[in-house]
């Protein structure tokens, strides 16, 4: 019982567990009012984001310089949140290329949670601590918990095991960081205030933390060289679409037709940068790829040093 208590008390404090008054009366309301509060509240997340730009750059600094030495970006999180992470992780090696190892998401209870929840998960931090260790994490590894809340006990064990080990760390949450308390290397506070309904952190807290997911890899794979001009150019052409816009993607980039689009990606073997770089510098695979290489995979960078 007392531990219930604490638990009620901690949760009595929470900023999302608060009631907002800009929604009191949306039980009386029609749809055409109900989603305009629900838009007018969503409207303020993204100031409450800008708020925290200057911490989620060096995350983003963080993230780069643990790639490079061969490390993973690991998510973890319950419910909603542990969705967000799975979600985000799954689109980068279709968006960037990368290999499904180096960002991945974990969420309390497993696979079976991201489409049923799994009640109790989220409430042990010896879980969280174990998750690590079946994943053999290490230092070079960058640990990032995602906790609306702020409290989640399976994150705080993943947060706290990570920091033994020597990990970087980074948080997301949606109440401020003095609601937290938990040693991270960057902690990325959105407080967002009430949710529309009361607790749901379905809603403003998971936009938000989906705008921070959206910033960390995006801008961790353009400084990793993904992305030519504002073009994803590491894209993995699994299927007929994909192949087609890799096409677009030529043709637009180095001002080709479809053909000649289509025979510079036959030569490169459907790798977009290196038939990108053929096709504007002019030269074969094999000199693509060295130049690739040279210049840590951005094109721009060597196109510069051909001039």
């Amino acid at each position: 019982m007392k531990e219930d208590q604490t638990l009620f008390k901690q949760l009595e404090k929470l900023l999302t567990e608060q009631r907002n008054p800009a929604s009191r009366e949306i039980d009386l309301a029609d749809s055409r009012k109900i989603v305009s509060i629900i838009n007018s509240e969503d409207k303020k997340v993204a100031e409450s984001v800008e708020l925290r730009l200057d911490e989620i750059a060096s995350a983003i600094d963080t993230i780069v310089s643990g790639l490079k030495v061969g490390g993973r970006l690991l998510y973890f999180g319950a419910g909603t949140s542990g969705r967000l992470g799975v979600l985000d992780a799954s689109e980068c090696p279709p968006t960037f290329g990368t290999d499904p190892q180096t960002v991945q998401g974990f969420i309390a209870g497993g696979k079976e949670a991201m489409f049923v929840a799994q009640e109790g998960a989220e409430d042990s931090e010896e879980e969280g601590e174990s998750e690590l260790d079946r994943l053999n994490v290490n230092s070079n590894d960058i640990i990032v918990g995602l906790a609306a809340s702020g409290r989640t006990p399976y994150v705080h064990g993943v947060i706290k095991k990570a920091k033994k080990i020597g990990s970087p760390t980074i948080f997301v949450t949606t109440v401020s960081s003095d609601q937290v308390d938990l040693e991270v290397d960057h902690m990325i506070d959105i407080p967002v205030g009430p949710e529309v309904i009361m607790g749901s952190t379905r809603m403003k807290s998971a936009t938000a933390q989906k705008m921070v997911l959206n910033m960390l890899t995006t801008g961790a794979m353009i400084r990793l060289g993904k992305v030519y001009q504002n073009v994803m150019v590491d894209l993995q052409l699994t299927n007929k679409k994909l192949e087609e816009r890799a096409k677009r993607i030529v043709m637009m980039l180095a001002g080709l037709e479809y053909k000649e689009a289509t025979v510079y990606l036959d030569k490169a073997d459907y790798h977009v940068k290196t038939a990108l770089l053929m096709a504007l510098g002019n030269m074969d695979k094999p000199q693509a790829e060295k130049e690739l290489l040279k210049h840590d995979g951005f094109i721009r960078r060597a196109l510069i040093d051909l001039k």
